[in-house]
């Protein structure tokens, strides 16, 4: 049966939503899968493109009909996608989420090695060019991982600005990172966080909190500048991390609270992740491959 608003009449919301987020205590299995499917058709504003079928990994060329298959599963469900990088593939999501009428936050992938960051760059730029890009995100995490100085990604950012004036331009790394490097934020049109109350081995109850401190860190430091959610989430399977705990309910009970507070508040805020994607096991551990809304066989999960 599917969810009706007639037929939640076990659903409560705390009186402090914004804090504890809805009281699924009440709630049978079957009937926060009822809720996580009407929360999901309700429309998200973004949600973070999983590129890779079985057998696939980071360096596989991925062809155009791949990514068009993937972009109508998900047109339904949202107005904006997010890419990781501009090469190998990649550069097919921005154009083909674009001729559907999406919106597109569109990543270079940058790292150590220098020539590849020039692909990734002049690949955004034309892109940029093309009217494909909505908001250009130079790197991800790439002071997370020690890869470049903030002196070699600023000039990478500027780089983009320049070349593309019409589009804005933003960073993407972990919250806190921008509390760190004001020169990083002053550069920026947009303040890109992620924000993972999972990673921090926050409990499932108190994880929405959770991630209204991590998003407010980022907007303390945001110089008045929009901080937008660019990855957020909850694993279904796989170990625990502290008091983590993946599990269906838990994932289910993530994606609604994150998306009841974000669409109240007016947070834009990027959902990871639309499929799940076998490669990532070895990357993130038993978790990896399990943050999808579907599965690696592109069927909804719950």
């Amino acid at each position: 049966m599917s969810y009706r608003e007639e037929h939640h009449s076990k659903l409560k919301y705390s009186s402090q939503f914004d804090s504890l987020g809805v009281d699924f205590k009440e709630l049978s299995t079957e009937e926060l899968k009822n809720l996580w499917r009407s929360t999901l058709n309700k429309g998200m504003h973004g949600v973070c493109f999983s590129m890779y079928e079985d057998g696939q990994e980071p360096g596989d060329t991925i062809t155009d009909e791949q990514v068009e298959r993937r972009i109508k599963i998900l047109k339904p469900y949202t107005k904006w996608i997010r890419s990781f990088s501009c090469i190998e593939g990649n550069e097919h999501i921005p154009r083909i989420a674009h001729k559907h009428g999406l919106k597109n936050m569109v990543g270079a992938w940058l790292g150590d090695d220098l020539q590849k960051n020039e692909e990734e760059i002049e690949a955004l730029i034309n892109l940029g060019k093309e009217g494909c890009v909505d908001i250009a995100a130079v790197g991800n995490e790439v002071l997370y991982r020690n890869e470049l100085s903030i002196e070699q990604l600023i000039v990478y950012i500027k780089r983009v600005k320049e070349a593309i004036p019409h589009v804005e331009v933003g960073y993407v790394d972990a919250y806190y990172k921008f509390s760190t490097y004001p020169e990083l934020v002053e550069v920026c049109d947009v303040v890109l966080a992620n924000c993972y109350p999972f990673w921090e081995g926050c409990p499932i109850d108190y994880a929405l909190n959770h991630m209204q401190k991590m998003f407010k860190q980022a907007s303390d430091f945001s110089q008045g500048k929009k901080v937008i959610i660019t990855e957020t989430g909850w694993p279904n399977q796989g170990d625990s991390e502290g008091g983590a705990e993946p599990s269906i309910e838990n994932a289910i009970k993530y994606f609604i609270n994150s998306q009841i507070w974000s669409s109240k508040n007016n947070i834009e805020t990027f959902y990871f992740s639309s499929f799940d994607e076998s490669w990532k096991v070895g990357d993130e551990g038993s978790v990896g491959a399990y943050w999808g809304l579907w599965d690696k066989n592109e069927i909804l999960k719950f």
